[in-house]
């Protein structure tokens, strides 16, 4: 009886560090992708402003849609970047809150 007590504490306990390894790392991750999308955001508002500024100066039509053109083409290849960057982040998250128990489950699975 008194082993089965302690086996209980003993996977508690790695239970409870588990957990806390796993939180640890999901705030590290949820703060590098906060920077991540802050970082982008302030990147993408300052490239359309300066976008539409050259848009402002276009003297004719066709430089007009020339202008519009390179930066939707722009626009369009940052965000691709972004996202697989961002998918990236997502995916490295994911391992790392698993991470800490991988030990730990093998444990609990029964043996064939």
């Amino acid at each position: 009886m008194m082993k089965s007590f302690e086996d209980v504490q003993k996977y508690g306990k790695e239970s409870m560090d588990a957990t806390m390894k796993s939180v640890g790392a999901t705030t590290k991750s949820v703060q590098a992708i906060a920077a991540e999308v802050t970082d982008y955001s302030k990147k993408s508002f300052e490239e359309s402003t300066a976008a539409f500024e050259k848009l402002l100066g276009a003297k004719t039509l066709e430089k007009a849609i020339e202008l519009q053109s390179e930066y939707a083409k722009a626009a369009y290849e940052g965000f691709v970047a972004e996202a697989t960057k961002l998918g990236e982040l997502y995916t490295d998250l994911a391992k790392e809150v698993y991470k800490p128990f991988e030990g730990y489950l093998a444990k609990l699975t029964p043996a064939k």
